[in-house]
């Protein structure tokens, strides 16, 4: 089983890599796309010069790589792709024969998290349009709708929902998902050590955030254009 698990940034999506890796069946990849998107783009992404140097800039390689032998000989490939790394110059028909989930999450938290590591996104670097996009085209192409799980959920039961999706996809559950061990996780990728640190303090999800996320007033903005894509996944959540 081939899993690509179509996500945000700051959107629990490395939590939910750690909680895949932490199986006995299954090897992850982390952001497979990462360089082929900074090439293709040319943005300036922290730790650019090392996302370059150690990731594939070749996106049909890297398509070509999800689609092909699972390392470690593992029965299950967890790929966790973001969104926006998916832009219209690559070709798309490999996600079609994936098993492909959508992880959602409210985008005034999105913007908060975000802020913190890179300020004054846009809404191209968040990722909701390309998401709404990708799921739109996947029903499209195959006449099904993949499993959409919000982030709030999984913190609120992480065993429901991690239940849930195993059974919505034909996974067996494995209480080895709820944990994993401090420190990151070897697969990670080359930008971890800016993006991670939280995760890596981590050995399992985190409690649900009490607290109202604060944001600017471009925050604001930014947020209002992201809630109708976001709401409209959310109509599918499992």
């Amino acid at each position: 089983m081939r899993i690509a698990m179509w996500s945000g940034p700051r959107n629990l999506s490395t939590a939910m890599m750690y909680s895949f890796g932490a199986r006995d069946d299954c090897a992850v990849w982390d952001e497979p796309f990462y360089a082929a998107y900074l090439v293709e783009t040319g943005l300036d992404h922290p730790m650019r010069a090392e996302i370059l140097a150690a990731g594939e800039s070749d996106a049909r390689v890297v398509a070509a790589r999800c689609l092909g032998n699972i390392p470690g000989g593992k029965a299950v490939f967890y790929q966790k792709h973001m969104t926006h790394h998916m832009v219209s110059a690559f070709d798309r028909e490999w996600m079609n024969r994936m098993t492909n989930i959508f992880l959602i999450r409210d985008p005034a938290k999105v913007i908060a998290s975000y802020n913190a590591k890179r300020e004054n996104p846009t809404l191209d670097d968040i990722g909701f349009r390309q998401q709404a996009e990708i799921f739109d085209q996947i029903v499209a192409e195959t006449g099904e709708i993949p499993v959409v799980v919000d982030s709030d959920d999984i913190l609120a039961d992480p065993v429901i929902a991690l239940r849930g999706i195993c059974d919505h996809i034909g996974l067996e559950f494995q209480e080895a998902m709820l944990n994993w061990s401090k420190g990151g996780h070897k697969d990670d990728g080359a930008w971890a050590s800016h993006w991670y640190k939280s995760v890596w303090e981590s050995d399992g999800f985190a409690k649900p955030a009490t607290s109202t996320a604060e944001l600017s007033v471009e925050g604001s903005a930014l947020c209002e254009q992201a809630v109708p894509y976001y709401e409209k996944l959310r109509e599918h959540r499992i």
